[in-house]
């Protein structure tokens, strides 16, 4: 079973929504988890920059991984988004079924 989280940014609570309603939907998440209330500090365009963002923090499966990130970049207002997937190495079966069964290619 390839169970990931897939951590992303987004500009505020209404896009962080939109992205996160278009992949339960189209079963590319069986869930999304959006944080409010974060400050990023980078390098963008040669100068360091400090701006208000949102978290998503998507469940999926390894298969849905390059849709997944298709869609994100589709509906995204970011040139270059933040969209990182780490493995799940362990944790409830049942929730990891779950995971599974309600992604496209496990449902």
């Amino acid at each position: 079973m390839g169970a990931m989280f897939v951590y992303m940014t987004a500009t505020d609570l209404e896009e962080a929504g939109r992205i996160g309603r278009a992949l339960v939907e189209k079963r590319l998440a069986a869930c999304v988890n959006i944080l409010g209330g974060m400050r990023s500090l980078y390098w963008w365009e040669g100068k360091i920059q400090s701006d208000a963002e949102c978290v998503l923090i998507a469940k999926t499966m390894d298969t849905e991984l390059d849709a997944l990130i298709k869609e994100v970049k589709a509906l995204h207002s970011y040139d270059v988004p933040c969209i990182a997937a780490l493995p799940i190495a362990g944790g409830n079966l049942d929730f990891l079924q779950w995971i599974e069964n309600e992604t496209r290619e496990g449902g």
